[in-house]
């Protein structure tokens, strides 16, 4: 079991299982006020010169930064970056310790959730995780106990019990609301490229099965989402998106950029989505964007290395 069984869905989540919510977008708040971000910056303690280093995302408070590295020769491991306090440089990363990552299989797109709990990507096998994968990389759960130490990862059950495909599964980002918990995250295993899903987290504490978001997906790549829920009211998505300028606001940088687009209720209608522009993207890729809790820092991995960008006002 995830945690303690919802049992008040909204009418809009309770029209959504049912497959027939309506996929309309709507505007922005405050009109045409779109978000904006300075120009990045590399964030040095999480990014080797000597390593391929990505998936980064803040813990609640601000004093911690996930990311996944193969840096010590292996796959990928999930690694963390403390510091004393926001406005400081985070200081020399340590990586996590079993069970968490696996030596010889990749470990990646860690999420820290409410309740000293992580959910993350890994590729171990069933003899290893204890239970049947479905994939190329499926979701975990773990939580941490007082004393530091990780309970043994959880697997979500596979597709159509639940939100592992047969294909690669990557960035679960959860969030808990008043009528309804829901997991976004991106999948091949259902359509065959990268789209972005939703999973609702049942009465008995488990999640469904995924469903695409068509709001924010096109025939193209559209991976790893990450969702914040604003002060003032509603949900922010960041995700990577290869798609052309046509299909979103603003024009399209590079191979992959990062696309924000806005909701006030889970699971959507969400608005178009807005390229967040030049101070982020570039002609390369730009992936697995990450957003604070207070919205005011955008993470990202770029061709190797994790930047950081400042919410303009």
């Amino acid at each position: 079991m995830f945690c303690k069984p919802i049992t008040g869905l909204s009418a809009a989540a309770a029209v959504w299982l049912m497959g027939t919510a309506v996929a309309t977008a709507h505007d922005w708040p405050f009109g045409s006020r779109l978000p904006s971000w300075g120009t990045a910056v590399k964030v040095d303690a999480a990014s080797d010169p000597a390593a391929a280093d990505g998936c980064p995302i803040e813990t609640a408070d601000g004093l911690s930064l996930l990311f996944a590295s193969n840096r010590g020769s292996e796959p990928n491991d999930i690694w963390v970056a403390d510091r004393a306090r926001i406005g400081l440089p985070f200081e020399a990363p340590r990586r996590l310790e079993a069970p968490i990552n696996v030596a010889g299989f990749a470990d990646f797109c860690p999420t820290p959730v409410r309740g000293r709990s992580l959910m993350f990507v890994s590729t171990r096998p069933a003899a290893v995780a204890g239970a049947d994968v479905c994939g190329d990389g499926d979701m975990y759960i773990s939580r941490q106990s007082p004393a530091g130490g990780w309970s043994p990862p959880e697997h979500l059950a596979c597709w159509p019990d639940g939100p592992n495909t047969a294909g690669a599964e990557r960035s679960p980002s959860l969030v808990e609301t008043p009528y309804g918990t829901f997991l976004f995250y991106s999948t091949n295993g259902t359509t065959g490229n990268q789209d972005i899903h939703v999973s609702v987290l049942r009465k008995n504490g488990t999640f469904g099965p995924g469903k695409v978001i068509e709001a924010l997906s096109t025939s193209g790549e559209d991976l790893m989402p990450n969702v914040r829920e604003r002060e003032l009211g509603g949900y922010e998505i960041v995700f990577s998106s290869d798609r052309p300028s046509s299909r979103s606001t603003g024009t399209a940088q590079g191979k992959q950029d990062v696309y924000m687009s806005f909701a006030w209720f889970l699971p959507g209608p969400w608005s178009t989505p807005v390229n967040v522009g030049t101070g982020v993207n570039t002609p390369g890729v730009e992936q697995r964007a990450t957003l604070s809790q207070d919205g005011e820092r955008l993470y990202f991995g770029r061709d190797g290395d994790i930047f950081v960008s400042q919410r303009g006002r």
